[in-house]
């Protein structure tokens, strides 16, 4: 009889082979879980962006609510209060001085815009490169499209997707307001709430992992509004130069545009190029363009580092691509939300694994248990069983098996055969 084995098919497969399929289908099975929650979260965006607006705004006015808590002596709901009112106020106020200008200004900032791609186009045509007349055409028209297309993939319809009515727009921004308010008055019992969900054993991990996750987004928050008014001062004073009339609209559109980094500098800078082009000619468009890398130069290379430091550890390309997939996602919407969402599921998934990005903040808050429904009060019992008071060292003699005391029966003689004692 020979020894020779006869090799079954699943042993002929290679272990790779093996490795990759096992892999591939939980791999199918991840991607359909994450395809199922954006499904939902677009569907639901009328409330999601609301609740999320609503969180990076209370990350901010944080640190104004603690302090008047701790310096003003206010207590929680006044401190509350007067931080929401503020904030409406600054902003009101804001665009109360600055609406008419701004209003008139994107009008002839969007004309001056159009009429320098228009000119850059000419160039490309007619200039040494010689590009096909047809091509640029066409170009442009997908370009133009990506902003006043009719498809849901527009830019401008994915800036609008939460808000398609002025209804959407008021029910989200009450929505906003109501979630920040409870957000700082009672945001701790809403994450102990949310952290009981999970089971016994992971809840303290996820604690932990959370709370890390909040200093990332805090980072974020703060380093990102003032990083985006650097560049709007920047680029704003440097267009004050050139074109006056626009310097205004041109800071407004490069703090909204700064919030979505790396890619919204980019455009808006080059859109503030565009417009001295038209207005002044290509030499000032060259010393605006100087200016526009100069500011972000700075920001790149002296603000981020330092005021995120590695709070925000996501390299260059990991945001770019970010950026990208929530802008295919869901528009400018996807695209503004995408780096912190990222940057925050980085810090709690390192955690998870064991890589604290913040060791010094330890481990001593612990999440509270919520209260359980009080158990019913023992009934008193008379007497033990005979396990019960084993168990607790007692005697049980003269114990009932049913648990009722008895007095040990005297003992009786036995009896003869006929009966007589």
């Amino acid at each position: 009889m020979s020894d020779d084995r006869v090799t079954t098919g699943a042993e002929s497969i290679p272990p790779s082979v093996k490795a990759a399929a096992a892999w591939s289908w939980r791999l199918l099975l991840i991607g359909t879980a994450v395809a199922a929650v954006l499904w939902v979260m677009g569907q639901l965006k009328t409330i999601i962006v609301p609740v999320a607006v609503a969180l990076l705004l209370s990350v901010l006015l944080r640190p104004v609510r603690d302090g008047l808590e701790r310096r003003a002596r206010f207590p929680r709901g006044l401190a509350t209060a007067v931080s929401v009112v503020g904030l409406v106020v600054v902003v009101g106020a804001l665009i109360s001085l600055a609406g008419q200008q701004i209003v008139a200004g994107f009008a002839e900032l969007a004309d001056q815009a159009v009429a320098g791609f228009n000119e850059v186009r000419n160039w490309l045509a007619e200039g040494p490169l010689g590009i096909d007349s047809g091509q640029i055409t066409e170009y442009w028209d997908q370009f133009a499209d990506s902003f006043t297309g009719d498809g849901a993939s527009g830019l401008l319809s994915g800036a609008l997707g939460a808000a398609t009515t002025v209804g959407h727009l008021l029910v989200g921004a009450l929505i906003a307001l109501f979630c920040l308010i409870f957000f700082l008055v009672d945001g701790r019992a809403i994450w102990t709430w949310l952290v009981n969900l999970l089971p016994v054993n992971a809840r303290e991990r996820m604690h932990q992992a959370g709370r890390r996750g909040v200093v990332t987004l805090s980072a974020y928050v703060r380093t990102q509004i003032l990083v985006a008014l650097v560049d709007a001062a920047g680029i704003g004073i440097g267009a004050a130069f050139f074109v006056p009339k626009l310097a205004l609209p041109l800071g407004v559109l490069v703090f909204i545009g700064s919030f979505v980094p790396i890619v919204g500098a980019i455009v808006t800078g080059a859109i503030a190029c565009v417009v001295v082009l038209v207005s002044q000619g290509w030499v000032a468009a060259l010393i605006m363009l100087a200016i526009v890398l100069a500011v972000q130069q700075i920001e790149g290379h002296v603000l981020q580092p330092f005021l995120m430091g590695h709070a925000v550890s996501l390299h260059p390309v990991a945001v770019v691509l970010v950026v990208a997939a929530g802008s295919l996602a869901a528009g400018i919407i996807g695209a503004l939300f995408a780096v912190p969402l990222a940057a925050v599921l980085n810090t709690v998934i390192l955690y998870l694994h064991g890589t604290d990005k913040f060791p010094a903040l330890g481990t001593d808050d612990h999440v509270p248990l919520l209260r359980r429904r009080p158990s019913l009060p023992a009934i008193a019992i008379a007497g033990r069983t005979p396990g019960l008071r084993r168990a607790r060292g007692e005697s049980v003699e003269g114990v009932d098996p049913f648990g009722e005391s008895a007095e040990v029966p005297p003992t009786v003689p036995e009896a003869d055969d006929d009966g007589a004692r």
